[in-house]
């Protein structure tokens, strides 16, 4: 079984030891995080996360497990085989690199409040994309898909392929689900 983990955060720790009030409190899931499952049906044709979106608090540790087939998880950013920005700025990027058997999973925690959105590698052209916001929609995740065509530093950004834009959930309906469940 192969374990990733990485904390991601920037601005501080401060946020973890803050008190927060009693509404943010019920957006995580469980006690000990959030898990994403990463499937396939028997023959591959199909690949989803479930949940697709999710709503937490900052300091929430997300696992993202293998069920069935090869996966990764990879955030939205340039420094990941130059995608498109869809993190918070000045978070910390993440990729998991390949996760080949049943129960291999990786592990990030996220402080910085927005949107991460996030891809497996061979499988982002089918669809396989989520979406995590942490306490609130912030940053380039909240923006139009090319809202960096044309910017400068951007010009060899690739863009979120046409089939996984229309898996994302929107922002609104995370933020109302808490949990958004996704099925073939």
């Amino acid at each position: 079984m192969t374990t990733r983990r990485r904390v991601v955060q920037a601005g501080g720790g401060l946020l973890a030891g803050l008190a927060l009030p009693p509404r943010w409190r019920m957006l995580v899931p469980s006690a000990d995080g959030v898990e994403i499952a990463m499937r396939s049906d028997q023959v591959g044709s199909k690949v989803w996360f479930d949940p697709v979106g999710v709503l937490v608090e900052p300091g929430t540790t997300i696992r993202w497990v293998v069920k069935e087939n090869v996966h990764t998880t990879t955030a939205y950013h340039p420094r990941n085989g130059h995608h498109s920005l869809r993190i918070p700025q000045g978070a910390e990027p993440w990729d998991s690199g390949y996760l080949a058997h049943p129960g291999d999973h990786f592990e990030v925690t996220l402080t910085v409040p927005g949107v991460y959105d996030f891809f497996c590698l061979p499988h982002e052209a089918a669809g396989m994309v989520g979406r995590i916001i942490v306490r609130k929609a912030l940053g380039p995740g909240t923006e139009g898909f090319d809202y960096f065509v044309g910017k400068p530093n951007a010009e060899d950004w690739l863009s979120v392929p046409t089939a996984a834009r229309a898996v994302f959930p929107t922002i609104a309906q995370v933020v109302k689900e808490h949990v958004v469940h996704r099925t073939p």
